[in-house]
C-alpha cells in the first residue's frame, strides 16, 4: 500500500503534472479560435522545436518541473541549445509527445472530476447532466459506490502521466548516446588525473619529508658545524622543490582547465641522486643509453618511479650503498633501485608507495617488480617506449 501511495505523497507527481498542463493554455486559445482543426498545434510544434533556442527552453523548463532532484547531473535532462539537427528533430518529437500528454492530461482534469461531481448529485436525486449516466446508472446507490472512482482514476493518471512525460523527456531532451559517451570519457579522464595527482603528491612530497627528517636526525646527532650546514642547505633546496611541485598540483586543482604543467624527468635525475647522497646513502649509479630520446611520458613516470625507489631507501633502510641502473635497451627503459635489505625495517611490500609505482609502470604498458631479490632489497620497472611513440 505504501509503495502505491508514495508517489502520490510526493510534490514532485504534481510539478509534473503542472508541467503537462501549461501547455493547455496554448491549446486552449486555439481551440477558442477554430474547434474544427484541434491537430493544428502538433502542426505549428514543428517549426517551433527547430529553434535552437526551443531546446534550452524545454531543458530548463522540464528540469525544474520533472526532475528537480536531477539537476545538473550528467545524465539528467540537458539545457542547452541545439546544436545539431538530431536535437532539432529529438525537441520537435518531445514537443508532440508533450501535446499528446496534455491534451490527455487536460481532458482528464476537467472531466473526471465533472464525472465524480455528477454522480454525487444523481445519488442525492439531483438530474444527471450526462445522458450515459441515465442509461448506465439508475440506482442512486450504485452512483454513490462508483463515485470516488473517476477520482481515483484521475490520481492514477496524474502519476502515470508523470512518468511517461519524465522518461520521454530524458529520452528525447537529454543527451544524446554519443554526448553520454563523452561524459563517460571525461569523467573516466577526470579520476585517472586525480589519481595521478594523488601519485604526484605522495611521491613529492613524501620523498621531501623523507629526505628532511633523515637530514635533522642526522644533523642533530652528528655534532659536526660543517655536517649540519650541508644538511640544512639539503632540507631548504628539498623543499623548496616540493613546493613548487604543491603549487603546481594546488593550481591545476583550482583552475582545472589549465594543463598540468611541466613535470621533473629523467634529465633531473640528478637532482634527487644528489638529495640522496646528501641524506648519507652511497649512490652508485649506471647510466646508458639515449635517455634524452625517452618520450616524455615515460621519462616523468621513470622520475617519478626513480623518487619513490630512493624515498623508500632513505625512510626504511636508512644510510646504505644504494645501486641505481637507467638503461635504456631494445625499446624499452629499465629502471633498477637496489639496495641490501639486512637491517631494513620494510615489510614484505604493500604500501601505496610500492602500489603507485606499479600503478605507474602498468598505465604505460609496462611492468614493475619490488621486493628482495638476492639478499637485496629491489625496485625494477621496465617501461616501453614504442608505445607511447
Amino acid at each position: 500500500m505504501r509503495h502505491l501511495l508514495g508517489p502520490l505523497a510526493a510534490p514532485v507527481t504534481y510539478s509534473r503534472w503542472l508541467h503537462l498542463l501549461i501547455p493547455s493554455a496554448v491549446v486552449s486559445l486555439w481551440l477558442f479560435i477554430s474547434m474544427d482543426t484541434p491537430w493544428m498545434p502538433c502542426l505549428f510544434a514543428v517549426p517551433v522545436g527547430l529553434l535552437p533556442s526551443m531546446r534550452l527552453a524545454e531543458g530548463l523548463q522540464a528540469q525544474l518541473l520533472l526532475t528537480p532532484g536531477e539537476h545538473g547531473t550528467d545524465f539528467s535532462i540537458s539545457a542547452a541549445r541545439a546544436v545539431t539537427w538530431g536535437d532539432r528533430w529529438r525537441t520537435v518529437a518531445w514537443l508532440e509527445v508533450r501535446l499528446l500528454l496534455t491534451a490527455a492530461a487536460g481532458f482528464a482534469t476537467v472531466w473526471l472530476p465533472a464525472t465524480t461531481f455528477d454522480l454525487l448529485g444523481v445519488s442525492l436525486g439531483a438530474t444527471p447532466s450526462s445522458n450515459w449516466l441515465t442509461g448506465v446508472l439508475q440506482a442512486r446507490w450504485l452512483c454513490a459506490l462508483f463515485a470516488p472512482l473517476p477520482m481515483l482514476l484521475l490520481l492514477g493518471l496524474v502519476v502515470l502521466c508523470g512518468e511517461v512525460a519524465t522518461a520521454s523527456a530524458r529520452g528525447l531532451l537529454g543527451p544524446s548516446p554519443t554526448e553520454r559517451m563523452t561524459a563517460l570519457e571525461e569523467r573516466t579522464e577526470q579520476l585517472l588525473e586525480r589519481n595521478r595527482i594523488a601519485r604526484e603528491l605522495h611521491d613529492s612530497i613524501g620523498h621531501a619529508l623523507t629526505v628532511a627528517v633523515v637530514q635533522a636526525g642526522a644533523a642533530r646527532t652528528a655534532g659536526n658545524p660543517e655536517f649540519t650546514a650541508r644538511a640544512l642547505a639539503a632540507i631548504e633546496e628539498t623543499g623548496r622543490h616540493a613546493l613548487e611541485d604543491l603549487e603546481r598540483v594546488l593550481r591545476v586543482l583550482r583552475e582545472s582547465d589549465l594543463p598540468a604543467g611541466a613535470h621533473p624527468t629523467l634529465a633531473e635525475a640528478d637532482r634527487l641522486l644528489e638529495s640522496a647522497r646528501v641524506s648519507g646513502a652511497e649512490i652508485h649509479v649506471d647510466m646508458t643509453g639515449p635517455l634524452d630520446l625517452v618520450p616524455v611520458p615515460v621519462s616523468r613516470e621513470g622520475y617519478r618511479i626513480l623518487q619513490e625507489s630512493l624515498t623508500n631507501v632513505l625512510r626504511h633502510a636508512g644510510a646504505v650503498p644504494v645501486r641505481v641502473r637507467i638503461v635504456v635497451v631494445k625499446e624499452r627503459l629499465e629502471l633498477e633501485v637496489t639496495n641490501p635489505l639486512a637491517g631494513s625495517r620494510r615489510g614484505p611490500g604493500g604500501g601505496s608507495g610500492l602500489r603507485g609505482i606499479r600503478e605507474r609502470a602498468a598505465l604505460l604498458g609496462g611492468k614493475a617488480i619490488t621486493g628482495p631479490h638476492e639478499g637485496d632489497w629491489r625496485v625494477y620497472a621496465s617501461l616501453p617506449l614504442d608505445r607511447i611513440r
